[in-house]
């Protein structure tokens, strides 16, 4: 059973961690769109840069599981904040199916957020820059 253990911290870390690489990446490659969404959903666009390194740096850092306990707790935070500012908030003015993806999108933020908490209260597990003998 420990095999299986120290199997799924890892691999818990890489997949929570791809979408924040993922997206960190996306928004390079698309700066000036992102920027732009940004803007028109009332963040600033200057904070990019930030939202960059917070996703793909903090990604990057979970999945080597380098100051996990840290990096997961900002990005629950992260996760929190932009699933209010980008998906709750135009929730509650749109209708329908857009409406619908809307909370969905949100409760993803939200299960991401709990994952992160997770990784908080239990550490990095195996396989981690953390954990490993010094």
């Amino acid at each position: 059973m420990t095999k299986l253990y120290d199997l799924a911290a890892p691999l818990g870390r890489l997949l929570l961690s791809q979408i924040f690489i993922i997206a960190g990446f996306n928004k390079i490659t698309g700066y000036a769109a992102t920027q732009g969404y940004m803007e028109a959903m009332g963040v600033p666009g200057f904070l990019l840069p930030l939202v960059i390194l917070t996703e793909l740096g903090g990604g990057l850092l979970l999945l080597l599981g380098w100051k996990t306990r840290l990096v997961a707790f900002l990005l629950a935070g992260f996760s929190l904040l932009t699933g209010l500012l980008f998906h709750y908030i135009p929730s509650l003015s749109a209708t329908g199916m857009e409406a619908q993806g809307q909370m969905i999108n949100f409760m993803k933020n939200i299960s991401i957020a709990g994952g992160m908490l997770m990784i908080v209260s239990m550490g990095a597990g195996a396989f981690a820059l953390d954990t490993r003998k010094r």
